[in-house]
């Protein structure tokens, strides 16, 4: 009996991870997208910036349904993607500074 209340006690703990951790990787996502967007990934990495918001919202979505497995691959994916979308952003910002600075030759 007491190994029977221990199942049941361990498989309710495990029953409300689903939406701990699809909440956490949700919000992880969202910090990446604005990491992203303060970045400007939105005009210099448009793709990946335009994956990472369309995986948010299917990650919401799925959960939303209490699809919790599948939000929570969303959610990575979107973060993935918000986290390229930055380091394209970043890239892109660098090697116009560095264009911008090195001293153009007098004709």
């Amino acid at each position: 009996m007491k190994q029977l209340t221990v199942l049941v006690a361990v498989a309710g703990a495990l029953a409300g991870c689903g939406p701990v951790r699809s909440t956490a990787n949700i919000l992880d996502a969202e910090v990446q997208i604005q990491a992203a967007r303060t970045a400007g990934a939105e005009q210099k990495a448009a793709y990946e910036w335009t994956a990472a918001n369309l995986y948010i919202h299917k990650a919401r979505e799925e959960v939303s349904h209490s699809d919790y497995q599948a939000g929570v691959k969303f959610a990575v994916k979107a973060s993935e993607f918000a986290n390229a979308a930055r380091e394209k952003a970043m890239a892109s910002g660098d090697s116009e500074s560095n264009s911008a600075d090195s001293p153009r030759p007098t004709p």
